[in-house]
């Protein structure tokens, strides 16, 4: 085995890449991997750092595959600024050209990455034909659900993540900290955040909308919209019930061909974007991947080139239902059975201050932080807690919980903020939550007005103990996760004021719908 490295030019940029070979002369199937997480290499001898990446990689070469493994633009090794998913189509396609014309291809490429080193990978769809099989492991495809979520800007996935990705090289200094999203108009942020105008960040700001053709563009990743629906090569998409994109994954899975998925699988851990207990409230037995399934991604390709049997069932989907100490294979079809309950009779009315917005712990399925405890019911003024009735016995939730709001607000456009979480002996363990405003159900609202609001919450499987209940939070607000809103209509990033706002529940029309299993 050894280790070969070369910088490959790119504009004004030049790329360190290794290529590990197991043996020389020969031909591999070859896997690429690029990554922008190795700024641990930056200032180490380039043989230094090609020796590791050989022997952080030795499973691969001893099955006979070479690997080409490349730093992102701007990062570790790598020269050029850094700026988040922009250059990576044109980079990511120029490596792939450059494999093919080693002496060591043998004419198959496999495409493996997780998160952002997954994002390279969807930016060069669709895929050439000698790309014969992918591993793309908790990472959204489709960029708007990296960024919003019912148009509120993610700080807590996206926020942080591109402040410390833009540019780190050439600008490590930053004016920011996380209460930096408060700022009034947002459309200020990259001036004052970076001292210049990041234009895919700026736009990003003026789009909260899905349905906007921006979406469609470069800067809103349009690169890699539906960038597997029609792959047409064996997928393993890999996700987590506490992954910052569990639904987004689960869109994918769903959205995938009949031919694509017959011969793919999607494989759901209980964990968050880590795949690991660490940080996470409850270890699940046999619950991480590696203890279920060993080396899964090596023996998925084996199993593409017919050198192993399949880890997973094909064309299903492969996950482990919480507090049942299980893993399950079917297709994740939706139940049936409905369990509705009402929040109570009534209404309750609280005061929503987006200078002063509630928090909430873990990040669930849509912001980092995966899962944690929940703080006590009731524990803000501006945060509503509501019970379910207790379980008379064990029951299976699986699929998409959803839940339905009565409400009103004396302003002309407001938020509302749902979590979810279940009541067990040991404390209240998150599960899921939502955030929507008035104005994506009713666009002329008028202060006093009642509206229905919907909420869909992301895929989850875990079972409810006898005995066991669930509790829902209400409320405006879920900083650091989500931008506050302002409580004012319209376009939110170029608003210069904020307002109070004393907003509504009518509880006897308001009620939480889950799926029984």
């Amino acid at each position: 085995m050894h280790s070969e490295y070369t910088w490959l030019a790119a504009g004004d940029a030049e790329l360190f890449t290794v290529a590990c070979l197991p043996s020389a002369p020969a031909v591999f199937p070859t896997i690429v991997m690029r990554s922008p997480y190795v700024d641990d290499s930056q200032d180490r001898p380039e043989q230094e750092v090609a020796d590791r990446i050989l022997s952080e990689h030795r499973g691969w070469l001893n099955k006979g595959y070479a690997v080409v493994y490349q730093h992102c633009r701007g990062r570790g090794k790598s020269s050029g600024d850094c700026v988040p998913y922009i250059y990576e189509r044109e980079d990511g396609l120029a490596l792939q050209d450059w494999v093919r014309r080693q002496p060591f291809y043998n004419g198959e490429l496999y495409l493996v990455g997780s998160s952002y080193t997954a994002s390279v990978h969807f930016v060069t769809a669709p895929f050439a034909p000698d790309i014969r099989g992918a591993v793309l492991q908790v990472q959204d495809c489709e960029r708007y659900n990296c960024n919003y979520r019912n148009g509120f800007y993610k700080i807590g996935l996206h926020g942080g993540w591109y402040v410390d990705m833009y540019k780190h090289k050439s600008l490590p200094a930053k004016n920011y900290t996380t209460e930096s999203y408060h700022l009034l108009p947002l459309t200020d942020f990259s001036q004052t955040v970076f001292g210049e105008s990041a234009s895919d960040f700026d736009e990003i700001l003026l789009h909260p909308d899905r349905e906007d053709a921006f979406w469609s563009t470069r800067q809103g990743g349009g690169e890699a919209h539906d960038a597997v629906r029609q792959a047409h090569l064996p997928l393993l998409l890999v996700t987590g019930f506490y992954d910052i994109y569990t639904g987004g994954i689960f869109d994918m899975w769903n959205g995938l061909d009949e031919e694509t998925r017959s011969q793919s699988a999607l494989l759901v851990h209980p964990y968050d974007h880590s795949g690991t207990p660490d940080d996470q409230p409850v270890p699940f037995a046999g619950g991480s991947l590696k203890e279920a399934f060993g080396d899964y991604i090596i023996r998925w390709l084996e199993f593409i080139r017919g050198q192993d049997t399949a880890p997973f069932q094909t064309g299903q989907v492969t996950y482990y239902r919480l507090f049942s100490g299980r893993w399950y294979t079917d297709g994740f079809e939706p139940p049936e059975k409905q369990w509705t309950f009402p929040l109570g009779c009534g209404e309750r009315t609280y005061v929503y201050n987006p200078y002063a917005p509630a928090s909430f712990q873990g990040g669930l399925s849509a912001n980092f932080g995966g899962n944690a405890w929940q703080d006590p019911p009731h524990s803000r003024y501006d945060i509503l807690t509501f019970f379910s009735p207790e379980c008379t016995e064990d029951t299976w939730i699986k699929g998409k919980i959803k839940a339905k709001l009565c409400v009103k607000s004396d302003c002309e456009d407001t938020c509302f903020y749902v979590r979810l979480s279940l009541v067990r002996e040991e404390g209240d363990y998150g599960l899921r939550d939502d955030i929507n405003q008035i104005s994506c159900f009713c666009r002329e609202y008028v202060p006093g007005q009642e509206v229905e609001m919907d909420f869909s919450f992301d895929e989850h499987a875990f079972v409810i103990h006898k005995g066991e209940k669930i509790r829902v939070d209400i409320s405006s607000s879920a900083f650091p996760h989500y931008v506050r809103h302002t409580n004012n209509r319209g376009l939110y990033s170029i608003q210069k004021t904020a307002r109070v706002a004393r907003n509504t529940i009518v509880l006897e029309r308001s009620s939480v719908t889950l799926p029984v299993g």
